[in-house]
Parts: structure tokens; C-alpha cells; sequence
């Protein structure tokens, strides 16, 4: 297959890269200035693209089978603080993108699209959801660490989730574990739906490396078009 990677310097992005790659798929690395890119490696051709602007997108449309988008407005790989804060200087940004994306595939509507986004909109209980409720947010974020004003943010994922679930194209939402970090490729975990997957403590997570094989599975073996789904252990 051929899968474009929007995010492709980022935590999660690069590791779908690698294990595209490894599964001997061709990848086209997308970031938003291929110039400052200086690790090449082979297999990966990498063009520059305004995930924000849907020509910019269309234009490199031609040719994709999927594409995955891992948008993040500030690079947390290379300055988490900074990502943080630009995530919540502007939450409506993961919508906008949504949109761009969407109004470009009406070029290409064969070509599938992945978005990457976050956990806070996932049914942790019948009719509970953590972003709506500021109590729950806090909590959670309490716990990975987390400004309690990035619900803002965790909010602004729910309504990229919410624009594409308008959409007719063929488009898939990866919500992954609510704890995630680098960690180790197992190939062992569990795929659910709108509710998180939890291990025997109760706890919501997947390493980055294991989510990359999530994604890369449903990009091989498509499961979830127009839906949404997570990963757990």
C-alpha cells in the first residue's frame, strides 16, 4: 500500500512510519516543512503540506491508498511544553483540520483517512463521558501530569471526532489508550470501540510502538470505516 503520514516528526507519526515501512508498505512523510527534515531513510519520500489548507492536502492526494493524520499544533517530540500550550491556545484547530482534510478527500474519495485524536471523548461510563464533564477532565489530567486547561483541548479532539462523524468519506478515528508513552512493541493488546479497553488495574493505556501497530492493522485490514475505535492492554 501507499499511506501518507501528516505528523510524521511527531511521537505517534513516526512510529507509524517505522512500522509501515517495516511491513514493507510505501510511505510519503508529511510535515510542515520537508526542508528542516535532515533523517531520511529509505523507503520514505517526505513532502510538505499545510494540514490546515485543503488544497495543500489535495495536492498530495493522488496516489495515497490511506492517509494518516497525527496533527498536532506544536511538535511534542521534539517541545511537549510547547505543544501543550499551543493545544490550548487554540482547541478549535484539530476541527479546522478535520475539515480541510475532509473538503480535500472530495477529490479523492477512494483514498481512506485515519485522524488520530484523544481519549477524552470515549463512553467511560453508560451516557459518561469525561469531556463533558470538568471534574472528570481534571482528574485525569490531574493524574498524566497535565494543565487542567488543556480540557480545552481534550474538548477541541471531541469536535474533530464530532465533524467527521458528518462526513460520508471513508474516514476512521483512532482514540488511543488515555495513558500512552514510548515504550515496547508487544503486538499484544486489545481493540474496542467508544468505551475504553482497560487492563486487570483498571487503567487505560498502550505504549506509542503498540498503538502504531493498532493503526497501521487498520490501515492493512479496514474494521472501523465511519467509526471510531481504541487500543488497550
Amino acid at each position: 500500500m501507499h499511506i501518507g503520514v501528516i505528523g510524521a516528526t511527531g511521537t505517534i507519526g513516526g512510529r507509524v512510519v517505522t512500522e509501515a515501512v517495516e511491513r514493507g508498505h510505501r510511505v510519503t512523510a508529511f510535515s510542515r516543512d520537508a526542508t528542516r527534515v535532515t533523517q531520511r531513510r529509505e523507503g520514505v519520500e517526505w513532502r510538505s503540506v499545510d494540514v490546515l489548507d485543503a488544497d495543500s492536502v489535495a495536492r498530495v492526494l493522488p496516489g495515497l491508498d490511506v492517509l494518516v493524520s497525527g496533527f498536532q499544533p506544536g511538535n511534542a517530540a521534539a517541545d511537549f511544553e510547547e505543544a501543550v500550550r499551543r493545544s490550548i491556545a487554540d482547541p478549535t484547530v484539530y476541527a479546522t483540520a478535520a475539515r480541510a482534510l475532509l473538503k480535500a478527500l472530495e477529490r479523492q474519495p477512494r483514498t481512506r483517512l485515519i485522524v488520530i485524536g484523544g481519549a477524552g471523548s470515549l463512553e467511560i461510563a453508560p451516557g459518561v463521558v469525561r469531556a463533558d464533564s470538568d471534574e472528570l477532565l481534571h482528574e485525569t489530567l490531574d493524574g498524566l501530569g497535565l494543565p487542567r486547561a488543556y480540557a480545552a483541548a481534550v474538548r477541541g479532539h471531541r469536535e474533530a471526532l464530532n465533524v467527521l462523524r458528518l462526513s460520508n468519506r471513508l474516514w476512521t478515528y483512532f482514540s488511543p489508550a488515555e495513558e500512552i508513552a514510548p515504550g515496547e512493541r508487544t503486538g499484544r493488546f486489545r481493540v474496542g470501540g467508544d468505551q475504553p479497553v482497560l487492563d486487570a488495574e483498571g487503567r487505560s493505556r498502550i505504549s506509542v510502538e503498540d498503538a502504531a501497530v493498532a493503526l497501521v492493522d487498520e490501515a492493512e485490514l479496514p474494521r472501523f470505516v465511519q467509526r471510531r475505535f481504541t487500543v488497550g492492554y
